[in-house]
């Protein structure tokens, strides 16, 4: 362990336990990624040389998530060390808290928490009173949106399940929060708001107005890394292909019928275009 960051090593994380710094540490040696704990006054911090700080954040993004998993500690193992984290399970929730209030902007934790909160408020058994005064309209013309102008995002808070939901704000939070991280909030602000009203509205003449979920938005989310990180990838936001291709074979599956679930097929499609196309018009920008 290092008492002082070299030249060649930037900071990465900042943890209060020297074994779970120390955990981590190891594994990204075990990638291939130099890495040191630095030890300083109110914790001990994690530095990794400046091209592997995308890879390493990617990586402790897992780590803090599950750092019990047994590659952890082979990865310590085989650098020669056994590190004992079982006796931190209260710091590592403090951890968890942490990095999962840091990863996400103010922007992104307002859309997470009113999603849950009518979650679980309909859980409680309000959902037929709540779903009647947010679904979207059931006639969409210029009168019934001045009335109720909040029926235009209202079915983007609304879920009908907790698999639904868990799913949906977990990649709002994950790209949601890194958008808004590297971009900004009038980003993700801008991608919420268009995403959201085009899914409805096309949803809508689809299938009529029973219909909700962060699903238009989260496509959206999925377009807009996935050409952002083409067009402007030294701006560090990218999505893995394996993923991105899991998600448009889940696209494809739902238009064909083939899910056992009821899919707003329409605005998964329309939210992914919204992205991609907001996504050229910002990379413009960053590449000016």
């Amino acid at each position: 362990m290092s008492t002082t960051i070299t030249a060649d090593k930037l900071p990465l994380v900042k943890l209060e336990q020297h074994g779970i710094a120390l955990l981590f540490a190891n594994y990204l040696k075990s990638l291939g990624v130099s890495a040191e704990v630095v030890a300083e006054e109110e914790g001990f911090v994690v530095c990794c040389g400046e091209a592997d700080i995308p890879r390493a954040h990617h990586e402790f993004e897992a780590f803090i998530k599950q750092p019990h998993h047994p590659k952890y500690q082979q990865a310590a193992w085989d650098q020669g060390e056994s590190v004992d984290v079982s006796a931190n399970g209260n710091s590592l929730i403090k951890e968890f808290r942490k990095n999962f209030l840091s990863h996400a902007g103010i922007i992104t934790l307002t859309v997470f928490v009113l999603c849950w909160l009518v979650f679980i408020a309909s859980e409680m058994g309000m959902a037929r009173a709540i779903f009647d005064k947010i679904h979207f309209y059931t006639e969409f013309n210029i009168a019934t949106f001045v009335e109720h102008p909040w029926r235009l995002l209202g079915p983007a808070f609304f879920h009908f399940g907790l698999l639904h939901i868990a799913f949906n704000t977990m990649w709002w939070w994950q790209l949601g929060g890194s958008i808004e991280k590297l971009l900004g909030k009038g980003t993700l602000i801008t991608l919420f708001l268009l995403s959201a009203i085009a899914s409805n509205v096309a949803q809508f003449y689809v299938s009529g107005p029973n219909f909700g979920g962060l699903s238009g938005v989260v496509y959206a989310l999925v377009g807009f890394v996935w050409w952002f990180g083409y067009l402007a990838p030294h701006k560090g936001l990218s999505l893995s292909k394996p993923i991105i291709g899991f998600l448009l074979v889940w696209l494809l599956l739902g238009f064909a019928d083939l899910l056992p679930v009821n899919i707003a097929n329409t605005a998964h499609l329309v939210g992914l275009v919204v992205g991609c196309l907001l996504a050229l018009i910002v990379a413009q920008k960053h590449n000016a």
